[in-house]
This record gives structure tokens, sequence and C-alpha cells, in this order.
């Protein structure tokens, strides 16, 4: 049997042949021809008033973070099941973070418990959409708006999902993409801003043109451009960029394949997972995910590592995922965790990812699956 990577970069066959038109454009920098594609595709596909691509995910959120003035004493809450990037973007500008605890069902923050993680210093939320699912979004967002608080989505791991019919990263003030080659759609490294509130427009084409009002000069708006107010260079390469379209122009059916083989697992698994006491995660009803990520949930997490060990013993790679921030030295300098952990940790040591990527076959699943069942029934 050939070996099963975690993981494998997902390519089209189209990005070489768009990195040879860049060349012949001669015009590599930022902000040129296929930026501008990618940028007014993603605004129409998603309808937001404006997409701006960024380097990364991370400095979506920083972008975000700067744009709403987080400064020093003000809290953001979040969960702590998350990538360090959603707590350093708002770190950095000095806020405290806040953290509360996940839903077992989907990973996502528990909307039932960010009421009593407000306070007088709270200046905004901000929901991990895990897997490509996410929490009531629609209740979340009357939250935000009982407490006038902004609303930021980590949507790193969400692009082309929805909820309620609705785009993820288009509910909030902002919603933040990653386009990293681990995702469903990437360029290697890149990411993306939607700016879902039109008043915030100017200003963030500002900072992310190292603060000045270079946008407005390019568009011939003004005879030369100047420095506005803090930023920085948060503009990917064209060759990034030209990279990024071949992908998003086969987005949908590159997302379609890979739901073939989330819902393969997800067949099989479910068949059997009451019978040898395992778990999956529960989609919601009103959950239309771009199936990221299919996981197993262990009893201990002595299991899950010994789960994983079999696994590698027949040639298949697995891997747990995220060590809680508030667990860490630096989540004890800048954060607290606001109630009980009572699913954070847990489900932190009890989870197994499974390998999903374009690259595998339908019986590449079924061999993966057929090895977790005859595990679980010789455990």
């Amino acid at each position: 049997m050939k070996a099963i990577k975690f993981t494998s970069p997902c390519l089209t066959g189209n990005e070489m042949g768009n990195i040879k038109k860049l060349v012949h454009l001669n015009k590599f920098s930022g902000d040129g021809h296929y930026t501008k594609l990618c940028s007014n595709y993603i605004s129409k596909k998603f309808d937001s008033p404006r997409t701006l691509l960024t380097t990364s995910c991370t400095h979506a959120l920083e972008m975000a973070a700067l744009l709403i003035g987080v400064s020093e004493g003000d809290e953001v809450i979040m969960p702590s099941y998350t990538f360090v990037s959603t707590a350093n973007a708002f770190v950095l500008r000095g806020a405290k973070i806040i953290f509360v605890d996940i839903s077992p069902d989907s990973l996502n923050i528990d909307i039932n418990l960010i009421e009593d993680a407000i306070t007088e210093k709270t200046k905004a939320i901000v929901p991990v959409h895990y897997a490509g699912m996410c929490c009531d979004m629609v209740g979340l967002m009357q939250i935000a708006k009982k407490y006038n608080l902004f609303v930021i989505e980590d949507a790193a791991q969400a692009f082309n999902s929805k909820y309620n019919d609705k785009f993820l990263g288009t509910y909030g003030d902002f919603g933040c993409f990653s386009f990293h080659d681990t995702k469903n759609i990437h360029c290697g490294e890149g990411g993306a801003l939607l700016i879902n509130n039109e008043s915030y427009i100017n200003q963030a084409e500002i900072i992310r043109e190292k603060g000045t009002d270079r946008s407005l000069f390019m568009k011939g708006l003004v005879d030369k451009y100047t420095w506005r107010s803090i930023g920085s260079s948060y503009l990917p390469s064209e060759l990034n960029a030209s990279f990024l379209y071949a992908q998003l122009e086969l987005s949908d059916e590159i997302i379609s394949y890979r739901a073939k083989l989330w819902d393969t697992y997800d067949r099989i698994l479910s068949n059997v997972k009451e019978i040898f006491d395992f778990e999956t995660l529960k989609v919601d009803k009103l959950c239309e995910h771009n199936s990221h990520i299919f996981l197993v949930v262990l009893n201990t997490k002595l299991m899950r590592d010994d789960l994983m060990y079999h696994l590698r013993e027949n040639k298949i790679q697995s891997t747990f995922h995220y060590i809680p921030l508030h667990s860490t030295p630096a989540g004890f300098l800048y954060s607290e965790f606001v109630g009980d952990d009572v699913y954070t940790t847990r489900m932190s040591d009890q989870i197994l990812r499974l390998p999903l990527h374009n690259n595998l076959l339908v019986s590449d699943i079924e061999y993966i699956c057929e090895t977790i069942i005859n595990y679980l029934k010789n455990y």
C-alpha cells in the first residue's frame, strides 16, 4: 500500500499558465492584474463590498484589529482552541484575550458563554470557524448588536462554507480567510480581508499600503501619495495572486471533490461509531461546510495517540491539532479563561484528524476507515 499523506496541496493545472501570462505582463508587485481578478471574484461570490488580498490570514486579522482601533486595556473574546494568529493580532495592539469554552459538537465557540465574558472593556468577538463549520452566527450577531461589539470572523478554514445560506466571513464587520497551502484553496501563502462594513474600506486601503494613500494615487484620485496613518505592507505578490486565481476559478469543483471524500468518511464511520464508542463532528443542519477537516474523537488521549501510531505503522499520516492557547506560556501572559474549561482541553487531547485532500481517491478513504475499524476491533 502506498503511503498516504495527511495533506497535499491541490493543483488545478492552470497555475503555470497564469504565471506565464504574468511574466509576459512584466508586473509582479502587489495590486496588479491578478490581484484585482481575485479580489473581484471573491467580492462578487460572497456579495461583500470590498475584498483585499493579503499575504496571510494572520495579516488580515492584524488589519482588522487596526481598523477597529484595538488598544491597551481592550478585551477581545474568542475560543482558546485556535491558531496563535487569532490571538496575536489583538495582543499586538495591547488587548487582553478573553477565552471561553467551545461546544463539543463542532469545536467552535459556545455562544451561550459569551455574555458572561463581556465587560465594559470588551471591544470585539472573534468566532473561529473551525473545520469550515461554525457556531450559531445569527445568535452571535444578536449578542454583538446588543452590546455594540465588533465581530471579526476568523474564517481561515471556511472558504465557501455557509450558515443559514449565508457565506461565512460575511456575517461580521470583517471576515479573514487563509490561502495557505494546507487550505482547500491556496497560493502557498496568502489571505484575504472581507470588509463588510463599507465605512472601513478607505482606511483599510491606507493600512494595507504602509499607511499611505497610494491606492488613491494608483486610481488617479490624487497627484501624489503621502503617509496618512500607521500601516504595513500587507500586499501579496502578483505571483501569488496569479496562482490563486487559477484555484478560485475552479474552487467549486475542488471543494465538491473534497465533499465526496468527506462523505465517504462520514458514511463508513458513522455506521460503526456507536459500536466502537467514538465520535465525529456533528454538522449543524443550517451549516453547509466546505469539507476542510474530517476527524474522530477518541475516548482518551492515550487511545488517540495509540491510533495515530497504528495508522503510521500502516503508512497513513494523521495528526492532532491545536494546543489550547490558554495553557501556553504566552497564554498565561496575555489572556484569561472565563468560565470552566469543560471541553477545550479535553477535545484537544482526544481528536485525531484524518487525511483529506484532493490528491486522495475514494479507495484511499475506504482503506483508512478499514484500518481504523480493525484497530478499534482489537483495542
